[in-house]
């Protein structure tokens, strides 16, 4: 028997070159883009333990899970790390970033998640890239979730090193990721005796034996099919018009938030500003006395392909994710949503507007 995934030709080198110059293209950079083959998780360690040590002192913002993963990582390499939380319904400000260089001037690294899907808040990069640049830190940023949603531009940015990947606005695989890669953080990484080396974390590894060697020879056998299905994205990602999928994400958003409001019953957006919620996902908070999970379990009955999340961990309890990515980054599936959360909270005897939440979605659709 025969397959369409199966007995295909190897990827070649070149054409994984190839894929890498398409993904540098979508951020706009000129840096080296290399891309590993694993989820984000792969990229997003190497790249701290790359270039973290006991030497670093860091800055690790957390306004969701992922920004504590960074600092456990970050202290696992022996660095001194400064974390500044803010609360999961809001986002970080450049000022707060600047207040911790006064307060600690030996700052010399720091990490950021620029969208945080799981929580829905997304922080003013551009901003925080400003003083970051100035104070002179290398700039670590988590943008596998933001990437096609809204505006990722390294270079711009002053970014040193941004992850992404593909699995969640870019609609593609989840078992590729990339990384971007500055001169000054290769050098950070070369100057570390603790960077991984001859381990699937190395990013040294791929500098020297694939960018400084031309991308002629690949390290091992290439993930092909996911290779192939980044690729694929990219290609109807560049078909679309990256503004043009941005802009469908923006849209669901406003038109969830906006639905959610209509809707009532007491549910309402988690984060508290429309400018600080993440275009990739909504985070919504479960009215009073019913639990997120629950109400979730009951939308997804009459419907289990739904983009419909209770949050993780003791979220579960508070908080809806309506992940409105990717594919689903539509008004068919913003509606389904709502109208799946409004028939769940009305069987539980709640009040809720299901015509007015259908409308106000549609009028804030742009």
């Amino acid at each position: 028997m025969t397959h369409p995934f199966l007995d295909l030709p190897p990827l070649t080198a070149a054409h994984f070159a190839a894929i890498e110059d398409r993904v540098a293209r979508l951020l706009d950079t000129r840096q080296d883009v290399v891309i590993m083959q694993g989820e984000a998780l792969l990229p997003l360690e190497g790249a701290i333990r790359g270039t973290a040590g006991p030497d670093t002192v860091a800055l690790n913002v957390i306004t969701g899970p992922y920004g504590q993963t960074f600092g456990d990582w970050l202290r696992d390499c022996g660095a001194t790390v400064h974390d500044l939380a803010v609360p999961f319904h809001t986002a970080v400000t450049a000022e707060q970033i600047r207040e911790a260089f006064a307060e600690h001037p030996e700052i010399d690294f720091v990490s950021l998640v620029h969208a945080e899907a799981a929580t829905g808040n997304t922080n003013p990069v551009a901003e925080i890239g400003e003083v970051v640049r100035a104070h002179g830190a290398l700039f670590y940023l988590d943008a596998v979730a933001s990437v096609g949603a809204e505006p990722v531009l390294p270079d711009v940015w002053g970014v040193d090193l941004c992850v992404i990947g593909a699995q969640k606005a870019m609609g593609g695989p989840a078992g590729v990721s990339a990384v971007s890669v500055s001169e000054r953080a290769w050098a950070r990484m070369a100057a570390n005796p603790q960077a991984p080396r001859r381990s699937y974390l190395s990013l040294l590894d791929w500098k020297e034996r694939w960018v400084d060697g031309g991308r002629k020879a690949l390290l091992h056998a290439p993930a092909q099919l996911e290779m192939l299905a980044l690729e694929a994205c990219v290609e109807r990602i560049e078909a679309e018009g990256l503004e043009t999928v941005m802009g469908r994400h923006r849209s669901a958003a406003a038109a969830t938030r906006a639905g959610t409001v209509a809707l009532g019953g007491g549910l309402e957006p988690y984060v508290h500003q429309a400018a600080e919620a993440a275009p990739v996902a909504t985070t919504l908070r479960a009215p009073a006395g019913v639990a997120a999970s629950d109400l979730v379990a009951r939308a997804l009955a009459s419907d289990p392909v739904l983009p419909l999340a209770a949050g993780g961990g003791a979220l579960a309890k508070e908080m809806i994710r309506v992940n409105h990515y990717g594919p689903d980054a539509t008004p068919g599936a913003v509606q389904a949503c709502l109208a799946a959360l409004g028939a769940a909270l009305a069987e539980q005897g709640v009040p809720v507007d299901l015509e007015g939440a259908r409308r106000a979605a549609e009028d804030a659709w742009r």
